[in-house]
């Protein structure tokens, strides 16, 4: 589909813009970048475009991710089988190394370059460097063992702080240096953006995920909650709106907002240009909690 847009259409978007980036102008915004978003060329292409933008009108961009499909392609090509307990990876010592392999790595080095090339200035960088992310093996209430899965119990923020301070977009992979073993740790991606964001003081956590957002029925979009607190949660759970994997995203952002991070989206990764839309625009896109 193409829009065809006047000389006034689009003077009009950039008016409505510019408080936004007056507003965002030197604060920090960390992305959690994943899920379609990161495996399709076009939507990838996209997200480069926003991060690069978002830095040039001066705001200070962090991006988490993960890489669960290339991890688990990896383990394949080793003729090892991805397992996964309550959505969470177990990760024995073999898994971890192809974790940090493929996540320091393969995937971070490729988004730093996708950057680069486009004309922004980004640096590649992990939770090892620096100690920046520090954990402790997971230990679950129920008891299960997910091998070298961390729990984070520290975050330095210094490396990506000074990264910031000399006009780098810091990206990072959620991998954890262990404090009680030594060991590498298999962080969840989310729970890493959110530590980070509450860490570095940022004024917004943005969560890219595969649907539109927090939905009241699950097969209805047009039923998107578009704006929570954190004390809407426990209800909304409990009556079974908020369910499965999308759980422990809100009590990430939760977690951000009691942490000092002033608000959290939701957004919909499958949506090109989502970032922009939200920040920059009037009526916003996806689910905010504040």
């Amino acid at each position: 589909m193409t829009y065809s847009y006047t000389q006034e259409d689009q003077a009009g978007i950039l008016i409505e813009a510019l408080p936004y980036i007056q507003k965002y102008n030197g604060k920090t915004v960390v992305i959690k970048y994943g899920g379609n978003a990161m495996i399709n060329e076009e939507l990838s292409e996209a997200v480069m475009s926003d991060i690069i933008m978002l830095s040039l009108v001066g705001i200070r961009v962090v991006l988490v991710h993960g890489g669960g499909p290339d991890i688990s392609e990896m383990l394949k090509k080793t003729g090892k089988e991805s397992r996964f307990v309550d959505g969470l990876r177990c990760t024995d010592e073999e898994t971890m190394d192809i974790v940090q392999m493929v996540l320091c790595g393969r995937v971070n080095k490729n988004l730093v370059s996708a950057i680069n090339r486009k004309g922004g200035n980004a640096i590649g960088l992990c939770g090892l460097d620096g100690s920046t992310i520090q954990a402790r093996k997971y230990q679950a209430p129920n008891g299960n063992d997910y091998g070298l899965v961390g729990e984070i119990v520290r975050i330095d923020p210094e490396l990506i702080q000074n990264a910031i301070e000399k006009g780098y977009v810091p990206v990072v992979s959620s991998v954890a240096q262990g404090v009680d073993e030594e060991t590498s740790y298999n962080i969840n991606a989310d729970t890493a953006a959110s530590e980070l964001a509450v860490a570095l003081k940022a004024e917004k956590l943005i969560l890219l995920t595969d649907v539109k957002g927090v939905l009241r029925d699950p097969k209805d979009d047009s039923s998107l909650i578009s704006e929570m607190h954190p004390e809407d949660v426990p209800g909304l759970v409990e009556e079974g709106v908020i369910t499965g994997g999308m759980i422990p995203k809100v009590d990430c952002c939760v977690k951000a907002l009691r942490g000092g991070v002033r608000r959290t989206h939701i957004l919909d990764g499958r949506v090109p240009h989502t970032i922009l839309i939200e920040l920059f625009s009037h009526k916003g896109i996806g689910t905010m909690i504040r």
